[in-house]
């Protein structure tokens, strides 16, 4: 796993590999086992999180008692919750291991003292931000000017192995389709 991080922090930044040996020997490291909860809508996150092995869903509860998936999170994705506009910094979203996961835990009372130390390891970790918020906004563009037949071919092309990775139910909510819309439409375009 560790060298997941080097080949990932190699991308990001020019540190040494002496720098990224320290940075790495100072990270934790956690096994989640599938349907682990890594922290619920309403409470206020204390860590993120960079998966080296797995996947995790992000979803809410609306306000009739459903489950809406709004993202899910693979290999050499982080999960961060930038939520310090709210007053009690609560997260809307619940995320929790769709698998057995590896991640490594960020803790965010302890991230100014890290970015104290190693420098440069904020402005990776700014690139990288910079680089997923940007992807999110087109994402997010193309996902609301599209039909559904584009969002499932999209997915296909873009995310393949979350079809055999999350239950059909999570990847049509995410769709924003029905389960039985996904079938049809997964049938006619194969």
């Amino acid at each position: 796993m560790e060298d997941i991080l080097y080949k990932y922090m190699s991308r990001w930044t020019s540190l040494t590999k002496e720098d990224q040996e320290t940075i790495v020997n100072e990270l934790r490291v956690e096994k989640f086992a599938k349907d682990e909860v890594l922290f619920q809508q309403g409470e206020t996150p204390a860590a993120c999180y960079f998966i080296l092995k797995g996947c995790v869903r992000q979803y809410s509860i609306d306000e009739d008692g459903r489950e809406v998936t709004s993202n899910f999170y693979t290999e050499e994705q982080a999960i961060a919750i930038f939520n310090h506009h709210k007053p009690d910094r609560s997260s809307d979203y619940t995320f929790v291991c769709a698998e057995d996961s590896i991640m490594v835990i960020g803790d965010l009372d302890k991230e100014r003292d890290m970015y104290n130390k190693h420098p440069q390891l904020e402005s990776m970790t700014r690139r990288m931000m910079e680089q997923n918020f940007s992807q999110v906004q087109e994402e997010f563009a193309a996902f609301i000017a599209s039909s559904p037949e584009d969002r499932v071919k999209t997915l296909l092309m873009k995310r393949p192995s979350l079809i055999n990775r999350v239950p059909q139910h999570q990847l049509a909510s995410y769709l924003g389709i029905t389960p039985e819309s996904l079938s049809r439409i997964k049938k006619r375009i194969q």
